[in-house]
């Protein structure tokens, strides 16, 4: 098992990242499984989340999360901001919910997720082992 699926099986109370649909959502998209090419969407991997937020203006938000402080809430409207419309109902379809109980669900774990994925308060260069 790799440090990823580690992380958000602990996250998601399980013991391993598979499993829960949002634990496999979690995982391809901090793998960079999930990017977006085009338009509007959040791109994949820990650099990709953070981009994306910073290009919708909530940078602050994704960088209290990867520093060594507190992490800092964000709300379900707020990824719906990022993500776009399309990404929002094709990740919550892939979890199998609906996408207001996905961005609910997604609010709660992400900046965990993304916390426990970056320990020396940095993003971390190269891939990440799923």
């Amino acid at each position: 098992m790799g440090l990823l699926d580690s992380v958000i099986g602990n996250l998601m109370g399980g013991a391993g990242g598979g499993a829960s649909p949002m634990a496999g959502v979690l995982t391809s998209l901090l793998g960079g499984g999930m990017g977006q090419n085009q338009g509007q969407g959040m791109s994949g991997g820990l650099s990709g989340i953070v981009s994306s937020f910073e290009q919708a203006g909530l940078g602050h938000i994704a960088q209290s999360w990867v520093a060594n402080g507190p992490n800092q809430p964000v709300s379900p409207q707020q990824l719906q901001n990022v993500m776009g419309d399309d990404q929002v109902h094709s990740m919550a379809s892939q979890a199998g919910m609906q996408p207001n109980d996905f961005l609910s669900q997604l609010s709660e774990h992400l900046p965990n997720a993304v916390h426990a994925m970056t320990p020396d308060g940095r993003l971390p260069e190269g891939t990440i082992s799923v």
